[in-house]
């Protein structure tokens, strides 16, 4: 996976926002102002990826490229390199499941909101 695939991705997903809320490298992809993936456009080697703290784990015992949110929660973020043996597929089922995790955290109000939007 490339940074363009991620962030084309990452924005196909209703209410996705991209930022650089922490400095000029970090970009960052949102819902409603929660994120649900960021990594470093400069050294593109790895993204964080909000997770199902069970998953997480099993994700961590599966797959070496998969390992404990770095700078991050560790019980709720995983980080996947990117340039590993993971299929670009199965980390973007990821992406989508770290976006419907945090929509699912949402207010109603708000998820009916991302409903309604086109």
């Amino acid at each position: 996976m490339n940074i363009e695939e991620l962030r084309n991705h990452c924005l196909s997903f209703k209410g996705t926002k991209e930022g650089f809320p922490f400095d000029n490298k970090t970009i960052v992809f949102s819902v409603k102002g929660k994120m649900f993936c960021l990594t470093d456009i400069e050294d593109f080697e790895q993204i964080n990826l909000k997770c199902d703290p069970e998953k997480a784990i099993v994700l961590r015992e599966r797959y070496v490229d998969v390992i404990p949110g770095y700078h991050m929660n560790k019980k709720h973020w995983n980080s996947i390199k990117t340039n590993g043996k993971i299929p670009v597929e199965l980390i973007k089922e990821w992406i989508h499941d770290s976006y419907k995790l945090v929509v699912a955290g949402l207010s109603k109000k708000v998820q009916k909101e991302l409903d309604e939007e086109v």
